[in-house]
């Protein structure tokens, strides 16, 4: 049975395999930024490794939804800054309007005199407008889930749940036990669900935006992705020391689905 451990440690991996990624992007950023073969090659490596990442968490979260939407392994700021289990997919495309305005502010001198880098502070007009159209499809198709997914939280206060805990002589308690479990894996699997096309979604808006890249700006923005996902997951881990929280994220907790997952090493 899947559990805490094995959910924690495919996180971990993930984790693991960022920072192997963003190694090998910023060596080809740094040199190789002309061989557009081997930019390509990294940049699909770098999407294999995303796409295998969420087919492994997948299988898991059959096992235990809501774990994945509220994880225990993740620091108190990463968690509350997720959106369905992860970053909105909206992030990337705001991610390429920020590195596109800083970088041309911080080469506008350059740029005047003729002198071209190739970077994101060049995206060309055709490029910002099929960017632009990508960000309003993703917005609407964010809003979708968005409304799935609380239209799923909602479910709590319906049949059987609520009326289950209403007519219950003690709170926490129940006299239908088989009926609260089943109640609570319906929904345990609706969250699963909904992680899932979340995933989907995601990985679908960054092909779509490696797509109207070129492969050098396309590593430029997988590069600048990379450090802000390691970056916020180590400052996150500093502030929970900072506030004292770091016991409490490292306790045992069980899975959702019930079972008592084994003490770490």
């Amino acid at each position: 049975m899947a559990n805490q451990q094995q959910f924690r440690s495919c996180y971990h991996n993930w984790m693991t395999q960022q920072k192997l990624d963003l190694d090998e992007l910023q060596q080809g950023l740094n040199n190789f930024p002309n061989d557009v073969e081997y930019l390509r090659l990294i940049i699909n490596k770098a999407l294999s490794h995303f796409e295998s990442y969420h087919t492994a968490r997948a299988q898991l979260a059959k096992h235990d939804g809501p774990s994945f939407l509220a994880p225990t392994w993740g620091s108190t700021f990463e968690n509350s800054s997720l959106g369905i289990g992860g970053c909105r997919p909206s992030l990337i495309i705001r991610l390429v309007y920020v590195l596109c305005g800083s970088q041309l502010n911080a080469h506008l001198a350059e740029f005047l005199n003729g002198v071209t880098r190739g970077n994101l502070g060049e995206i060309r007009s055709s490029q910002l407008k099929s960017i632009d159209a990508l960000h309003a499809k993703t917005i609407k198709e964010e809003d979708k889930l968005t409304a799935i997914f609380a239209s799923v939280q909602e479910k709590i206060a319906d049949e059987p749940l609520a009326l289950l805990a209403y007519n219950s002589s003690k709170v926490g308690e129940s006299s239908q036990d088989e009926a609260v479990d089943k109640a609570m894996h319906s929904h345990a699997h609706d969250m699963y669900k909904i992680l899932v096309e979340a995933d989907k979604l995601r990985l679908d808006i960054l092909k779509l935006m490696i797509d109207i890249l070129t492969p050098l700006q396309a590593v430029e923005l997988l590069v600048a992705s990379k450090k802000l996902h390691v970056s916020l997951h180590e400052w996150s881990k500093k502030r929970d020391i900072q506030m004292g929280i770091t016991q409490l994220l490292n306790a045992e907790t069980p899975s959702s689905s019930g079972g008592r997952p084994p003490t770490e090493p």
